[in-house]
């Protein structure tokens, strides 16, 4: 059975400690707007609606969906098989009355804020009728319309129930002139990674080079975001993916690295269980600033810090 959480809202955003930006930048990587259109007896012509807004991670993260919850003042949290926890928000109450003001003042800036356009106008036809149960057919078709553009659309199911349905026009979204550094923080503690890469070469003594990653990958829908970053940050490379339609911003240079990264998320820090990963990502740089790394002593420091970071940190 999952266990539950709850926190007041009214002690929520002073004793998270999240920025509110780095909630959005890290909804855009990790969060999801759902509207699950179900049969279920009791309900207007058979079938029930269940609006949701949803923030799934590993379990070693559950620290940090608390501080999510903590901030929201409302929700649960589900603590799964196979290593997983949610955070999720389904009371179309606190929907409406905390979920969609967040992200009305602090918007998302991804093509995932599409899904929550989309989401918000469901939401404002549910509010329209005096309870889900009470929703006609017509507004069933409504939301079935608009939850054909949601994220992965219809299933087998509803296409079947309703073949007749045409899926409404996903909104059209831009990128904002400016890109806050705490919404940045928050995307990279969702979708960024930190790369130790070792590999042969004959180039130094020790047949070993290091090099440091620090990498955001993407669909290729975003494009823009990615092309948005590099320029924010002022340092990096684009890469574009060959078979796949991904897109990988990568700053690989050591001194962007050290004079532009790392400053960044020393005045913007990381939440979660990836911080970890950013602590071990400096003491490797500290190595290879000292030249330690050209040794086989500090070759084997670094080998040792990499083979406990990402997948194989233990919690």
């Amino acid at each position: 059975m999952p266990r539950t959480f709850t926190h007041p809202y009214s002690t929520s955003r002073s004793t998270s400690g999240l920025h509110p930006e780095w909630v959005s930048g890290f909804t855009d990587g990790e969060g999801s707007f759902s509207l699950k259109i179900i049969k279920r007896s009791g309900y207007t012509h058979g079938w029930g609606v269940e609006p949701g807004f949803i923030i799934s991670l590993h379990a070693k993260d559950l620290p940090l969906l608390e501080k999510i919850q903590s901030y929201f003042g409302i929700g649960n949290i589900s603590i799964g098989n196979n290593n997983a926890v949610s955070y999720y928000v389904s009371s179309v109450q606190e929907l409406t009355n905390v979920i969609l003001p967040h992200f009305d003042k602090y918007p998302l800036i991804t093509k995932k804020r599409a899904d929550y356009l989309l989401f918000k106008s469901a939401l404002d036809i549910i509010n329209n009728k005096q309870s889900k149960k009470s929703l006609s057919i017509e507004y069933i078709k409504k939301l079935i319309e608009i939850k054909g553009s949601l994220n992965w659309g219809l299933s087998d199911v509803l296409k079947k129930a309703f073949p007749d349905i045409a899926p409404v026009l996903r909104p059209e979204v831009e990128l904002p002139s400016q890109i806050s550094s705490q919404w940045l923080a928050g995307f990279i503690d969702a979708e960024g990674c930190f790369y130790i890469l070792t590999s042969k070469s004959k180039l130094y003594k020790t047949g070993i080079s290091v090099q440091l990653q620090f990498s955001i990958t993407q669909h290729s829908r975003d494009e823009k975001l990615m092309l948005k970053l590099k320029d924010f940050l002022k340092c990096g490379f684009v890469k574009y993916g060959k078979s796949q339609p991904v897109m990988t911003y990568n700053i690989s240079k050591l001194s962007d690295i050290q004079n532009i990264l790392l400053p960044l998320l020393e005045k913007n820090p990381l939440q979660g269980i990836k911080n970890q990963d950013y602590l071990d990502f400096i003491k490797v740089m500290g190595i290879m600033q000292t030249k330690d790394h050209l040794t086989l002593h500090g070759l084997d420091k670094i080998q040792k810090i990499k083979k406990g970071m990402n997948d194989n940190r233990k919690y």
